[in-house]
């Protein structure tokens, strides 16, 4: 009810800077508890313990500002970035849109965020505190060799973080997504598993939506070979379903309501592809607890959000954890694990 007050005021101000203001109140508002256990939704994913299947995906928290304020709200997971080596400014402004006829959201960031050694900092300094937060890694925009980039991410980042995710599937960073195309995927995983050494760290690798289904076979036949311990399916889209807002033909990626049918049909790819053999996360569209049970049912064994809590606010995540317990409940399972890929 707050936020439905709310929006309106923050829907006069520039998206980008509506974001700035959200971190600055995370930043500002009294430390809470973490998301409580819930019996039928706490599983363990790829080694590590999620309290609740529903995260926050990579570009709110971008440089590791606000992890334990939003674990704070409910989520089962949090994961910061993406972090690239030297600090970087992104592409000009304006650079985020909101298409409020669409519940969408196009972005065409770039990678802004303050580098490698502001955000290791942050999250070294929280390292003593409970709760899962992923740090999602990248290349800047001018290096010279990005396989390079982030095998130097995966060393900083190894030891602080739960988990990483490669991104290497941003449509923002010309060249980026090239880095998907199967001889460039291994050595690019070689690279990081090398860097990665002997910490315990978990790699997670984040896919664009856009993907042939002989990319998908081919991307998990390595995934399975280097033995990854998930997939995230999937990023932002450069493709343009039918679009309702003046501002739909602007370049970036597109995330929100409308992605949400691509997304979830390259999960159901993904899934088929690996047999259930590599933990997936599902993420794009999901703005309801019925869109999470979807993504679970169709192979996600975790879920992500973040456009839709632009148009849903915080409340969101509660609504999503608490339907999911029900649901659970309603079809007499006795742990949310059981509905993975249950379709």
């Amino acid at each position: 009810m707050l936020y439905s007050l709310c929006r309106p005021l923050l829907f006069r101000i520039p998206a980008e800077t509506a974001h700035r203001l959200t971190i600055a109140a995370l930043s500002a508002a009294p430390r809470g508890g973490r998301a409580a256990p819930q019996p039928l939704l706490c599983q363990r994913v790829a080694g590590l313990v999620f309290p609740n299947p529903v995260g926050i995906a990579a570009g709110f928290d971008k440089n590791g500002e606000v992890p334990d304020a939003l674990l704070g709200l409910g989520f089962g997971f949090v994961e910061a970035g993406t972090v690239t080596p030297r600090p970087q400014e992104g592409n000009p402004k304006p650079r985020l849109f909101r298409l409020v006829e669409d519940n969408a959201v196009i972005n065409r960031m770039g990678f802004n965020n303050a580098g490698a050694q502001v955000v290791a900092a942050r999250l070294a300094a929280r390292q003593r505190q409970p709760g899962v937060v992923g740090a999602n890694i990248g290349a800047n925009k001018d290096s010279t060799d990005r396989i390079a980039d982030y095998a130097a991410m995966t060393r900083i980042m190894a030891p602080l973080a739960s988990y990483l995710t490669v991104n290497i599937s941003s449509p923002n960073t010309p060249g980026l997504r090239a880095l998907q195309d199967p001889a460039a995927l291994a050595d690019l995983l070689d690279a990081v598993i090398e860097a990665r050494g002997t910490q315990p760290t978990k790699l997670f690798l984040k896919l664009a939506p856009d993907l042939t289904s002989t990319d998908i076979d081919a991307i998990c036949k390595i995934a399975l070979d280097k033995r990854l311990d998930a997939l995230i399916v999937s990023n932002t889209t450069i493709s343009r379903p039918a679009l309702r807002s003046p501002l739909g033909g602007e370049t970036g990626g597109l995330s929100g309501e409308p992605l949400r049918p691509l997304a979830l049909r390259m999960l159901r790819d993904f899934r088929k592809a690996t047999g259930g053999a590599i933990p997936l996360i599902g993420v794009g569209g999901i703005a309801s607890a019925d869109d999470a049970w979807d993504r679970i049912c169709a192979g996600a064994s975790l879920i992500q959000l973040y456009s839709a809590l632009v148009y849903e606010g915080p409340g969101l995540v509660q609504r999503i954890v608490e339907g999911l317990a029900k649901r659970v409940s309603a079809e007499g399972m006795s742990s949310i694990a059981e509905a993975v890929g249950s379709e």
